[in-house]
C-alpha cells in the first residue's frame, strides 16, 4: 500500500508517494538520492544512519518513512551552507576524527544534535551522547576532540 506524503528534507519540499513498509533510510537514499547518510547494520546498532527529524538525531533504519509526514528532516548534505562546512564538520577535519568516513556522516549528525541541547559539555557527556555510533578506526579519541572543538566553535559563532 502506498501513501501520498509531504515533508521536507535539507529545506526542500517534497511530495512523494510511499511505499508504507519503506524506512526513512529508504526513501533519503533510493528516492531522494541522498547518499550521505549510510546503511550500516539495519538494526539501530551502528548509527551510521543517524539524522535528524525536527532536531532529533533518530537512526533512520528504524524509523517508517510514513512517520515523517509534515516532518523537517536534516542530513549529513544538509548541514553545510554552499561551501561552508558546518562547524561541528570543519571540527571533525581539523581533528583527524574521518578516517574511512563510513561512520562520519551519523556521528556528525548525532553532535550536531546532541550540542544544539548541550553547548558546553564535558567528556563524560560526550562519550555518552555518541555511545549508540560505532566507529572501527578511530579509537574515538579523535572524535572526542572533534566534538569539544566543535562545541567551542559552535558557541563562538552563536
Amino acid at each position: 500500500m502506498k501513501q501520498l506524503m509531504k515533508f521536507n528534507v535539507n529545506g526542500v519540499n517534497y511530495e512523494e508517494e510511499i511505499d508504507h513498509r519503506r524506512t526513512l533510510l529508504e526513501l533519503l537514499r533510493e528516492n531522494l538520492g541522498l547518499l550521505g547518510t549510510h546503511k550500516g547494520c539495519d538494526e539501530g546498532q551502528c548509527g551510521a544512519c543517524t539524522v535528524l527529524v525536527d532536531g532529533k538525531a533518530v537512526n533512520s533504519c528504524l524509523v517508517l518513512a510514513a512517520s515523517v509526514q509534515g516532518k523537517q528532516i536534516t542530513t549529513i548534505e544538509g548541514l553545510a551552507e554552499g561551501e561552508k562546512l558546518h562547524p561541528v564538520q570543519e571540527a571533525f577535519v581539523e581533528s583527524g576524527a574521518i578516517q574511512c568516513g563510513f561512520c562520519s556522516p551519523g556521528m556528525i549528525m548525532v553532535t550536531k544534535a546532541f550540542l544544539d541541547k548541550h553547548p558546553t559539555p564535558t567528556e563524560e557527556d560526550v562519550k555518552r551522547a555518541i555511545s549508540g555510533n560505532l566507529c572501527r578506526c578511530t579509537g574515538y579519541f579523535q572524535i572526542i576532540e572533534a566534538v569539544m572543538k566543535a562545541s567551542e566553535k559552535m558557541r563562538k559563532e552563536a
